[in-house]
């Protein structure tokens, strides 16, 4: 993963936007089998996906787990409300939040609410354990509503690539 400092803005054109939508469905998919589709030679496609990850455009390459192949049984969406809206207040969450693995996402919000985060643990004792640390032994939220999903109809971390 490219560095701060390494990051420069990269303009996209329609080869990398045709790649960056292949390798986000299939990022194992062979530069070969990405070069037939969009009209490019192997070696170009390598040079164009180097260049993305090192101006930042390909932030990360990862493995998505299927949640029901593990132990993971509780998925919660959390709003969270701090009690003000002050970089003293916000930056300490937003650091509990992002160094908490079980926290999936997390999102700085408007709208009458601070945060909303999704949060995936194994069973309802954990969940209430992991709330127990995150909100309630907190004194920078003001409160917490957790919705507990009952079905997962769509979980797709693609960007929509124009």
């Amino acid at each position: 993963m490219a560095s701060e400092q390494d990051k420069s803005p990269r303009t996209l054109d329609g080869f990398d936007r045709a790649i960056l939508r292949l390798v986000q469905a299939d990022n194992k998919m062979p530069q070969r089998k990405i070069g037939e589709a969009v009209n490019l030679s192997a070696a170009a496609v390598q040079r164009r996906i180097a260049a993305m990850e090192a101006s930042g455009v390909i932030a990360r390459n990862v493995a998505i787990v299927d949640p029901d192949a593990l132990p993971l049984t509780i998925t919660s969406i959390v709003e969270v409300q701090l009690v003000d809206e002050r970089a003293a207040t916000v930056e300490p969450a937003r650091r509990l939040f992002l160094d908490t693995p079980d926290v999936q996402q997390c999102y700085y919000v408007t709208g009458g609410v601070s945060f909303m985060l999704v949060i995936v643990t194994t069973d309802m004792r954990a969940y209430s354990a992991l709330t127990r640390r995150l909100f309630a032994e907190n004194d920078f939220i003001a409160s917490y509503r957790s919705l507990i999903a009952l079905d997962r109809v769509k979980a797709d971390s693609s960007v929509i690539i124009p």
